[in-house]
């Protein structure tokens, strides 16, 4: 992809022959409408699970290329963890005539620029994967978002995490009848990443273990990162450590990264839990590195921006979306349901 955008040309250009629909308070449909332009700009185009859910929503909008006879092009910016730039790709977005723009924020405290250039060009914003503050979605009235509920996320990876304490006894290691516990945790100050770390906690305490951190790190989300953290947490607590909570799957495959290349045994190794179900993360519960995932649903996400995104930009009714059962909240808000996985389901996912 490169530091500035991927282009993804459609290959259909029809007229598109279909009745008016009108629906919070768009335009009505235009019925010449040949073909739709969609910006996407990444906080990190390296990141696992956006690589994932960019895959399936170009596998979508091809689907829709074929169904509708509308072109889609998407171009995809990534902004290498700089807000500034990705304000910046905003803004040429804007100036190189996209219908929609979908934004993976850099820093959700910071959609200002974001906003106001939408607003100046009038071009609705979707939101997704990582959430900004509910008043500022409302700062407008062409602002949505797409995602999950991080809360529920930590919920589950505590729920794994406690099954295996109460479910195998091996897994309390010192017999001591607490959990002891170390974090790898995305970004400092980031709202999905403290309420992971929090959320998980609490459902394991609430479970009626005892539980004692014995320390944490930040890793940013990143598997290298977190190989290292982890590398240093293994040389502070050793064999110390019974379980590891990482905020999504790539640093708990970091933290496997470790595992590995520490000297404990296959049988020394602490619980491993992560976020996300992405592809190595699932691969790391099919071979029991990992004792279960939480999945994250990326096609869910993605088909839920990209049918947004063409309703928004051809005049489409909001209230028919393609969506099966699922709404659009407050006329806002997509969010699509995590998942627990564990050996028993995994291929389930991996096969999606």
């Amino acid at each position: 992809m490169g530091s500035a955008k991927q282009r993804i040309s459609g290959a259909l250009i029809l007229t598109l022959g279909a009745s008016m629909l009108v629906g919070c308070e768009l335009p009505e449909r235009n019925t010449q409408v040949k073909s739709i332009k969609i910006g996407v700009t990444l906080y990190d185009q390296y990141d696992a699970f956006l690589s994932e859910l960019m895959e399936d929503f170009n596998t979508y909008a091809a689907a829709k290329e074929e169904e509708t006879g509308i072109a889609i092009n998407v171009e995809v910016y990534n902004a290498s963890q700089s807000q500034a730039t990705q304000n910046n790709q905003v803004e040429a977005m804007a100036q190189d005539g996209c219908d929609i723009i979908c934004v993976n924020l850099v820093d959700r405290t910071d959609p200002t620029t974001v906003i106001d250039l939408a607003e100046k060009n009038d071009i609705p914003v979707i939101f997704f994967n990582r959430e900004l503050v509910e008043e500022d979605l409302e700062r407008w009235d062409k602002l949505y978002y797409v995602g999950a509920k991080a809360f529920e996320s930590g919920m589950m990876e505590g729920q794994i995490a406690a099954a295996a304490f109460l479910q195998d006894p091996s897994v309390d290691r010192n017999q001591d009848g607490v959990y002891q516990y170390v974090v790898l945790e995305g970004e400092p100050g980031h709202q999905d990443a403290i309420v992971r770390t929090e959320y998980s906690v609490n459902t394991i305490v609430s479970s009626g273990i005892e539980v004692e951190k014995l320390g944490y790190a930040i890793a940013n989300w990143n598997r290298a990162q977190a190989q290292n953290k982890m590398t240093q947490l293994l040389s502070q607590n050793g064999n110390k450590i019974e379980l590891v909570i990482a905020n999504n799957d790539d640093m708990a495959v970091g933290a496997i990264d470790a595992l590995k290349a520490s000297d404990l045994s296959r049988e020394e190794w602490p619980v491993v839990v992560g976020i996300d179900g992405t592809n190595v993360g699932l691969e790391a519960v099919k071979n029991g590195e990992m004792v279960g995932t939480v999945y994250n649903d990326k096609e869910g996400q993605a088909k839920g921006m990209l049918e947004l995104s063409f309703a928004l930009a051809t005049g489409g009714n909001l209230e028919d979306l393609n969506l099966e059962d699922l709404n659009l909240e407050d006329g806002k808000y997509i969010r699509m349901p995590y998942a627990k996985v564990g050996p028993d389901d995994v291929d389930e996912y991996l096969n999606r």
